[in-house]
């Protein structure tokens, strides 16, 4: 111990507690947005712990556990004089249903997902190899959440990104969304968009299932679903506008699904395309606010789901240097980099021929 530099030593002994905690705060950050207590609580006065499981219609002493790991993490304020918690306004602002798409307790569900198949992530780091999607029992949920916070910011946010495409999609025209989970963002745009034309492609049959029940719901006449591998599109010059959100990084073979997505283009086409705000390089992404945790789900998920599909691996943390590389590769050189304000998660890769 003499050997070792005693102030570094507890600077970081410093740091792993606080890992310790907010790891612990993450965990009860997703109870308390799973049980709908962030809601209930945004909408009271300060209150006791029975009045707000009540609200909730949950235990009352689960609720009183809960709020102890809220209050002592700094997420709740609490007066001992009469034993009253309350809900900040702008903690709610974060942590709330109503807050999407920047409801950071929707993604804190992630830490108890990816928990979920610690045991078989192990087991690949000793023997190789990747865990299924299916292993994942929560992530067709994530994913739907995700994509509420994408219809969220549609209109506002990501159309915008890319010159005109607003005016075009009024004026009407064909639309190809790949890897489009329940089809809820896709169904947004049809209901907003009745004169153009919008096919989704999910990897699921529950997708599929999902995204055609609620555009039957919704009475639309200008969406079409199918399960389909992007890598495997048969499309030739059919649409003039492609997106892929989150999507390409998954695949076992990104670049056949990218050279299949170009081809999907008309000649004045556009492919818009979300990916992780990353650089491909680990000495830039070291200062990347988020870069702990989008390197575990990377490992965790996305490197492992596509591994076990007999895939590249590829993992989210691919970069915009490559990507930008891999877009030329199909015929896309035309690339610009969009993001959106207070987004510091993904870019948007506005790619064209």
């Amino acid at each position: 111990m003499s050997a070792l530099d005693a102030a570094k030593l507890e600077r970081f002994e410093g740091k792993m507690l606080g890992v310790l905690n907010a790891a612990a705060l993450a965990l009860m950050t997703s109870i308390g947005h799973r049980a709908g207590l962030f809601d209930v609580m945004s909408r009271m006065r300060p209150a006791a712990s029975a009045a707000i499981a009540a609200a909730a219609g949950l235990d009352e002493r689960y609720v009183r556990e809960w709020l102890a790991a809220m209050v002592t993490g700094g997420v709740v304020d609490y007066e001992p004089a009469g034993a009253t918690y309350s809900l900040p306004r702008e903690h709610a602002a974060l942590l709330t249903r109503a807050a999407r798409p920047d409801n950071v307790a929707a993604t804190c569900q992630w830490i108890s997902a990816l928990g979920a198949v610690e045991d078989r992530v192990l087991e690949c780091f000793e023997r190789g190899g990747g865990v299924p999607a299916e292993a994942f029992a929560r992530f067709h949920a994530l994913a739907e959440e995700d994509g509420d916070a994408l219809v969220a910011s549609l209109m506002g946010g990501v159309l915008p990104l890319v010159d005109g495409l607003g005016a075009s999609l009024e004026r009407g025209i064909d639309v190809l969304d790949v890897g489009c989970g329940n089809g809820r963002a896709l169904n947004h745009l049809a209901a907003a968009f009745p004169r153009s034309r919008f096919t989704g492609h999910s990897s699921t049959d529950e997708g599929v299932a999902a995204a055609r029940a609620e555009a039957a719901e919704l009475r639309l006449s200008n969406v079409r679903f199918a399960r389909r591998d992007a890598a495997r599109l048969s499309h030739m010059d059919e649409f003039d506008l492609v997106t892929a959100f989150d999507t390409v990084h998954d695949h076992p073979r990104p670049d056949a699904a990218l050279r299949r997505l170009a081809g999907a283009l008309r000649p004045d086409g556009v492919l818009l395309l979300r990916e992780i705000a990353a650089s491909g390089r680990l000495e830039d992404d070291v200062s990347h606010p988020l870069g702990p945790f989008l390197y575990t789900v990377s490992c965790m998920h996305c490197m492992t789901t596509s591994l076990a599909s007999g895939g590249a691996g590829l993992g989210a943390m691919w970069g915009a240097e490559r990507i930008t590389r891999a877009l030329a590769e199909v015929g896309l050189g035309r690339v610009e980099i969009r993001q959106l304000p207070r987004d510091s998660v993904a870019y948007y890769y506005v790619a064209r021929k």
